[in-house]
């Protein structure tokens, strides 16, 4: 044995060491920094490029954020004020022209005494869409409803509305919260009766008018559901499309005229010139949502039809609304469309807007849904066949549910183009928030002058609303997300 190995002395730790923080660029913000914003030279420039930016950016607008004025009569007056504050050559924001024309941003040229409507209208339109959005949850529909409840006590307050529609919107919104716990699937009948009870009190006139419209879609049903074990389904739906249609057009007319004479209940009209602001574009951009999505479906399942006059309208139609711009439907809709009418017809024009709009948004779904049900293997439509499912059947249960959820971030993209577009009606003659409403209220020689601050009171307002249809669109993602990737 060696002299080394015998003096050799078998070593065993019988304690650990204490832990050791990792070296300081190894851990916390100074890593972060290192590997996100100086990694590279090239990052390093970047870097340093985009600091000298913001720095330049903040100096430059801070002391107009910061000599903001809001209380003053005019824009004149503003100046006045930033100078007496900040010395001669300062700037400020003029916020006292939001505090002056708040209302023409939101509700155009509604009489003042009417605002109560459009308030109470927005707030339905939370409880109609929470049936929707979270179906079958009783705890997020309590949620919203409640909100929906505390906002219609302060803002009808607000807006000095009548005693009798103050307590009967309550009196709604707590039978709705009631249904909410008990039965959460019954609300979506709200859904579907409040684009009339909206007509109603955004328009006014007659109650019956609404009602008796919605009767007809009552009558393409019945005649769907009558006829459907008879000829099919197809030539059952365009048979109540018929029905509905003469409902529509021979009907409506005198049976609304009876109703009113019997119990006439009414609000006082409104007619679509007084309509502007934010009133304007969202029901426009509600309504282009709300009916584009089922149209665009169609649209998407006819042109992968195997029916040659089904494919080729929809690939016409969709080719064709395509290919035009949005403003030139829009000049459609409110000098051309009149000619190809009856005489004697007066055929709203925010309705003639909303059609155009809607077919415009529905040409573009198509294509995005036409996507989504490339997407899918041709396994899928195997199951349905092996099932024993028909067409419509197949296409409810297995293959729509799929393309949609794959279709989702596109779906909601457009929905937000959507809204944005509608400040393009302005050019038609309609009061947008962004064009219309802020060309008016610069007119006013009192406001005469002033520039960034309508631009950046609507943008904010257009960002939150967009930013909250895509905060949804990522929950919804989440939520219908069943891989396991």
């Amino acid at each position: 044995m060696s002299e080394t190995h015998a003096e050799t002395v078998t070593f065993v730790r019988d304690t650990m060491l204490p832990p050791v923080l990792p070296p300081v660029g190894e851990r916390g913000a100074v890593k972060w920094l290192r590997e996100n914003l100086f990694s590279t030279p090239l990052n390093i420039a970047l870097t340093v490029a985009g600091l000298g930016a913001i720095w330049w950016l903040v100096t430059a607008s801070l002391p107009w954020w910061l000599n903001s004025v809001w209380n003053a009569s005019s824009l004149g007056e503003c100046r006045q004020i930033v100078a007496a504050n900040a010395g001669e050559g300062a700037t400020g924001a003029c916020w006292a022209m939001i505090r002056e024309r708040w209302h023409q941003f939101l509700f155009g040229f509604y009489p003042p005494a009417q605002w109560w409507r459009p308030v109470l209208s927005f707030g339905l339109l939370f409880a109609a869409l929470a049936p929707v959005l979270f179906a079958g949850q009783k705890r997020n529909l309590s949620i919203i409803l409640g909100v929906v409840a505390a906002y219609l006590l302060v803002t009808l307050y607000l807006a000095s509305a009548p005693g009798l529609p103050f307590v009967l919107a309550l009196v709604l919104i707590g039978g709705l919260l009631a249904l909410a716990q008990m039965m959460p699937g019954r609300l979506l009948w709200f859904t579907l009766i409040y684009p009339a009870l909206c007509f109603w009190l955004l328009w006014g006139g007659s109650i019956w008018s609404p009602i008796v419209a919605m009767a007809g879609f009552g009558v393409l049903y019945a005649v769907f559901r009558l006829a459907s074990p008879l000829i099919g389904l197809a030539p059952a739906a365009g048979a109540g499309i018929v029905a509905a249609v003469l409902w529509w057009l021979y009907a409506e007319a005198p049976v609304v005229s009876a109703l009113h004479g019997a119990f006439p209940i009414f609000l006082q009209s409104i007619n679509s010139d007084q309509f502007g602001g934010f009133l304007l574009a969202i029901v426009i951009g509600v309504t282009g949502i709300t009916f584009s999505l089922p149209i665009g479906i169609l649209l998407a399942l006819g042109r992968q039809s195997d029916m040659l006059i089904v494919k080729s309208l929809s690939v016409g139609f969709i080719e064709f609304i395509r290919g035009v711009p949005l403003i030139t439907l829009l000049f459609t809709a409110s000098l051309l469309l009149q000619y190809f009418l009856p005489p004697g017809t007066n055929f709203d024009i925010i309705l003639r807007v909303i059609i155009l709009v809607t077919f415009f948004a529905a040409a573009y779904l198509a294509e995005v849904i036409r996507g989504g049900l490339a997407a899918l293997p041709r396994g899928q439509y195997e199951a349905a066949d092996a099932l024993g499912l028909d067409y419509w059947r197949a296409q409810r249960l297995i293959i729509l549910p799929q393309a949609l959820k794959v279709s989702i971030p596109a779906i909601v993209s457009t929905f937000i183009g959507l809204f944005k577009d509608t400040t393009l009606v302005a050019f038609v003659g309609l009061m947008d928030p962004l064009k219309g409403v802020t060309q008016i209220v610069r007119a006013d020689i009192a406001w005469k002058g002033i520039y960034w601050e309508p631009y950046i009171f609507v943008g904010v307002i257009f960002f939150l609303i967009c930013f909250s249809m895509s905060r949804y669109s990522m929950y919804l993602e989440r939520k219908l997300k069943t891989d396991h990737r």
